[in-house]
């Protein structure tokens, strides 16, 4: 008998690296590591979002799409936690300010460092106004001024967030590899309380944040209307 061949195929992403920590959850506090509950204003918040082509629709119109599906935005909290692909992160910094750019749906936040006044409260932003100043060795970066049209959960969906929301983050380098991201969300609309999530941010020797053409290779909004009205 001919000894049979065998093909295996092996799908590489570059980002892929195991490094493992002992948390048993992303939230620290409060101590049971579960989100509080969302108010009854956070309730009525979430049931304006849509689940976009995670869901089952109809798709009629734009509005029938997450900001995510539309290549808008996953949002701050959207854009850091991590999912299946995409996941690089770009940390570049100045005497002014600390640039963060996202791989996936390509946002750039410019944080300025000079202490300059935040914007006028009537100014909402997606990814909010950010200002950031440094705390010994840790980057702190408060950020006001958002919309409540964004989710604070991976991609941009989960528990929504009102305009209301502030956000402080924390980067504190633990070491030439790796990164402590703690962040807390103090938004009094959405939650029964205030709560903070942790990451850590780590480095991968060659890695290259690529280019992520997301309006340009986007078909889901084309493809999911289409197949509507072909329906």
């Amino acid at each position: 008998l001919r000894p049979q061949r065998r093909i295996v195929s092996l799908h590489l992403r570059h980002e892929f690296g195991i490094r493992t920590f002992g948390y048993t959850s992303l939230i620290i506090d409060p101590p049971n590591g579960q989100m509080p509950a969302l108010t009854p204003a956070g309730q009525a918040l979430a049931a304006t979002r849509t689940r976009g082509t995670f869901g089952p629709g109809p798709f009629d119109a734009l509005e029938d799409f997450s900001l995510y599906d539309r290549c808008v935005t996953r949002g701050v909290l959207g854009s850091l936690l991590p999912v299946i692909y995409g996941n690089g992160l770009r940390i570049t910094q100045n005497p002014n300010a600390v640039a963060i750019s996202y791989e996936m749906i390509h946002d750039t936040r410019i944080i300025p460092l000079d202490s300059r006044p935040a914007l006028d409260g009537g100014i909402r932003q997606y990814m909010g106004s950010a200002r950031g100043r440094f705390e010994g060795d840790t980057l702190v970066v408060e950020t006001t001024n958002f919309t409540d049209k964004t989710s604070i959960g991976v991609n941009g969906g989960g528990p929504p967030n009102s305009e209301r929301l502030k956000l402080t983050e924390r980067f504190t380098r633990v070491d030439p590899a790796m990164i402590e991201y703690v962040a807390s969300i103090d938004d009094p609309v959405a939650y029964t309380a205030p709560w903070t999530l942790r990451v850590m941010i780590t480095s991968r020797p060659g890695y290259e944040v690529l280019e992520y053409s997301c309006h340009e290779g986007n078909g889901a909004v084309h493809n999911a209307l289409s197949g509507e009205r072909v329906y």
